[in-house]
């Protein structure tokens, strides 16, 4: 599954972000990369387990969990807590695959790691390189979107961050299992529900084939739905 979600964060909700990111600490980034990926990995990122990383992430969710766009097309049941990192030049992350199990060591929560998401904080014009390129199905894709947007894709994609060549690329990552464990089912229910979205303002919400809609997408969650 891959899915490009515009404006997923307003943009005072990234001035809020990058003002808090510009004071705090920075650490290597190597320590999330995993045990087979740590070499593979050159930035920095805020320490996950400090103060300011989890007041951001919770920031951060709270906006992400409003928006229907996230919401359909991730089907979120457990989210790891937001991480934040930042490439300066010559930083990058070559070809990985997630681990596909990630556990927090402040709270003990372990989760299956299905969806992985890129949410960019800097605009392209700011810095060169630094795009994010996803293997899927189809083929490569390549993303350098504006700041706000989310890359939503299956973390079993192999996956990667060219390198910086000027300028500061500022992001946050995060890892998601979902409600629908299998991507193929979790794309049908995505599409499903954005055309109810999409229906509903035309048809009105009593339209007896619209609620038929409604009914077959909670009876899809309930049949492939983990909770």
């Amino acid at each position: 599954m891959l899915a490009h979600i515009k404006g997923a964060l307003e943009r005072k909700e990234i001035d809020v972000l990058r003002q808090a990111m510009a004071q705090a600490e920075w650490e290597d980034g190597a320590s999330t990369a995993g045990a087979n990926a740590g070499d593979l990995k050159r930035n920095q990122q805020l320490p996950p387990d400090s103060e300011i990383s989890r007041a951001l992430g919770k920031r951060l969710l709270s906006s992400l969990l409003a928006s229907p766009a996230f919401v359909s097309a991730a089907v979120p049941l457990h989210i790891y807590p937001p991480l934040f990192d930042r490439y300066g030049v010559g930083d990058h992350f070559d070809p990985h695959v997630d681990n596909a199990i990630r556990g927090d060591a402040m709270t003990g929560a372990r989760i299956r790691v299905d969806l992985a998401a890129t949410l960019l904080l800097s605009d392209p014009d700011e810095y060169e390189g630094g795009e994010l390129i996803v293997e899927d199905l189809y083929g490569s894709r390549t993303f350098k979107p504006p700041a706000g947007d989310l890359i939503l894709y299956s973390a079993g994609s192999l996956h990667m961050v060219t390198p910086v060549t000027r300028g500061l690329r500022l992001a946050s990552f995060i890892w998601l299992q979902s409600m629908i464990r299998a991507d193929e089912a979790r794309s049908f229910i995505c599409d499903l529900d954005e055309s109810i979205q999409d229906l509903a303002p035309r048809v009105g919400t009593e339209d007896p084939d619209l609620r038929r809609l409604v009914t077959v997408y909670h009876n899809l969650i309930r049949y492939w739905g983990e909770a």
